[in-house]
């Protein structure tokens, strides 16, 4: 018998003067050929074009005195200035679950790191904050940099899951900060949500919409699953319709037809309460079809190998078949709460003021007519921002549960 004894290939990798010269990165990636070099020239002249136009106008044209003048409102609403510190207290321990997650997590010390503990700093040299936020920004740098080195040199065990159920309990802790408890008075009196709006109102929503929605959304995708008519029945009815109707059908719903159908001597729901409940609603569903089609791209032999493992139905969904189609789809999930979060942005049609509903409330003031440029782009800015580190956030998840790779 002859053995015949394959020789593995090697990546030819190019010369290293191609390797490592800035030159030959320029001449292979952009000035390969002609018709690359013309694209080039002709990309960079849009670009030079863009930019020069863009920092001429932000630095000579545009009028910034308006946000400094309502950075507060477009940040809390009309949220009490004398309550204003339980909202630090919410970015304190924001701060800290993420320096815990950090050092939990992180396998090692990256520029992005390096560029989140920066953010606090960063902001100290806005020249419109006062000496006290500049107190609070430092405190949430030092809750950064302390829970990261908690959670990196302490010898706690299960730190992951320690860093997990922080951000769950954040979740949760920050509601009852903000709103208050049944004091009437004294320092923590209940704060009326028709007093939250900004930032915080359109956080807030997007925070509530993801949290509640996920569960939500995994338990109708079971029921779809489901081999009881009844419950398979429901979830198909209920994701469909929802499906069929777009978010602002809802919240005309919740803030307008609601209270129709309600008792006439039940008080009014709340009507941030209204647009929390349709976002989950309208969520969840998507949710469901995205955890279904995970469920659908597990090889049915995982589940038979569960069960010859003596492993029940329940065991072999929640330990086996789940956490695998659940990490198959985080990058459709997390796109999905991107767009969960910009979509906050249309409660402002049904009178919450939001990030948005500020901006255009800014706008109607006579004393900033006109300077819609400037507060748009600071909107967007924002919306970038959060909108960006959801991303960047899902891409390092991605990385480290080895999403397409194995």
């Amino acid at each position: 018998m002859t053995t015949v004894t394959q020789t593995p290939t090697r990546e030819v990798l190019p010369p290293p003067s191609e390797r490592k010269t800035i030159s030959a990165w320029l001449r292979r990636n952009l000035f390969s050929n002609w018709f690359n070099a013309l694209l080039t020239i002709l990309a960079a002249v849009i670009i030079f074009w863009l930019v020069r136009g863009l920092t001429n106008w932000a630095l000579h044209t545009a009028e910034w005195d308006v946000i400094p003048a309502n950075w507060n409102l477009l940040m809390r609403g009309q949220y009490p200035a004398a309550m204003a510190w339980r909202l630090w207290i919410c970015i304190y321990l924001a701060a800290a679950v993420v320096g815990l997650s950090w050092g939990a997590w992180g396998r090692s010390v990256s520029i992005t790191m390096l560029v989140v503990f920066a953010i606090p700093l960063l902001l100290m040299l806005l020249p419109w904050l006062s000496a006290r936020a500049r107190l609070d920004l430092l405190i949430t740098e030092a809750a950064l940099i302390g829970a990261f080195a908690v959670a990196r040199f302490v010898p706690l065990p299960n730190m992951s899951r320690i860093a997990a159920a922080a951000w769950a309990l954040f979740f949760l802790a920050i509601i009852f900060i903000i709103r208050g408890f049944g004091a009437d008075t004294g320092p923590w009196t209940v704060v009326p949500s028709n007093l939250w709006g900004g930032l915080l109102l359109s956080l807030l929503l997007a925070f509530v919409g993801i949290l509640f929605s996920f569960p939500l959304g995994v338990l109708l995708a079971l029921g779809r699953q489901s081999k009881l008519p009844a419950i398979k029945l429901l979830s198909v009815i209920y994701i469909e319709f929802i499906r069929g109707v777009p978010l602002i059908s809802l919240l005309f719903m919740a803030q307008v037809m609601l209270q129709l159908f309600l008792p006439a001597s039940m008080p009014p729901v709340d009507r941030v309460l209204r647009a929390m409940v349709a976002i989950i609603l309208f969520s969840a569903a998507y949710t469901a079809e995205n955890v279904r089609g995970g469920l659908q791209s597990i090889p049915k032999g995982q589940n038979e190998a569960a069960q010859a493992l003596g492993l029940n139905s329940f065991q072999a969904m929640t330990r086996i078949i789940l956490p695998q189609a659940l990490r198959a789809v985080i990058p459709v999930l997390v796109g999905q709460f991107i767009g969960l979060f910009k979509d906050t942005s249309l409660v402002a049609l049904v009178g919450l003021f939001d990030l948005l509903g500020i901006a255009r409330s800014i706008l109607a003031n006579p004393s900033w007519l006109g300077r819609y440029q400037e507060v748009f782009v600071v909107v967007a800015l924002i919306y970038w921002i959060f909108s960006f580190s959801m991303s960047y956030a899902s891409r390092h998840l991605e990385t480290a549960t080895g999403v397409g790779e194995r």
